[in-house]
């Protein structure tokens, strides 16, 4: 039986982007990864992607003066070369065009660090403590051309502790992170869109 193939796209550490290729790992996964592709040719994820095995490939942003259109055709070459069916966003922080999120929709994913509708954007955690939110959370969702608007395939909530800082509720999201994605990456391989829950600590159920 064939597996649908999945292209990953990073820009930074890989964390999740090794979440999900070790989930893939299983012969029963309905998808495989046939890509690991980066905007940046010193992200850390592209040796933990070759440490796992995966092709790589990198399309430096920076050598196309801003022009996101040429960049994006500059990274149209290794993605058809890799067959890839669908692609999985996992800390690629470049802004796609609507011509290129249009070529792939409903067959591009991202992870967002906020319980969205909130906190679109940046900063999601300082936002959150600012606003005074009990909870805390990721959404993994479709990508179309509004910024964190597309379809919610998933989301998972913690509580914000007392003590809690920017940097202290990034880590304790980013293994809530590595359990989302792959769960939602595995159901939507299977065409399933249902929306996947996952909750981390005490949270009570009128937080959902």
């Amino acid at each position: 039986m064939s597996r649908t193939r999945v292209a990953i796209l990073i820009s930074g550490s890989g964390s999740n982007m090794q979440a999900l290729a070790r989930d893939m790992a299983d012969p029963g996964h309905p998808a495989e990864v046939c890509l690991v592709l980066s905007s940046r040719p010193d992200a850390g994820g592209l040796a933990r992607a070759a440490g796992l095995g995966l092709a790589t490939a990198c399309v430096d942003h920076r050598g196309f003066g801003g022009d996101r259109a040429a960049f994006e055709a500059a990274m149209a070459g290794p993605l058809a070369e890799s067959g890839a069916e669908i692609l999985c966003l996992a800390g690629f922080m470049r802004v796609l065009t609507p011509r290129f999120i249009g070529a792939w929709a409903g067959r591009m994913l991202n992870v967002h660090p906020s319980i969205l509708p909130l906190f679109t954007g940046l900063d999601t955690h300082a936002r959150c403590l600012a606003a005074g939110m009990a909870v805390h959370g990721c959404t993994v969702h479709e990508v179309t051309p509004e910024l964190d608007s597309g379809p919610i395939l998933g989301q998972a909530v913690m509580p914000v502790e007392a003590d809690d800082t920017p940097a202290s509720l990034a880590a304790r999201l980013l293994p809530l992170e590595h359990r989302l994605y792959p769960a939602v990456l595995r159901r939507f391989a299977r065409g399933d869109r249902g929306k996947v829950a996952l909750f981390g600590g005490d949270v009570p159920a009128t937080a959902c």
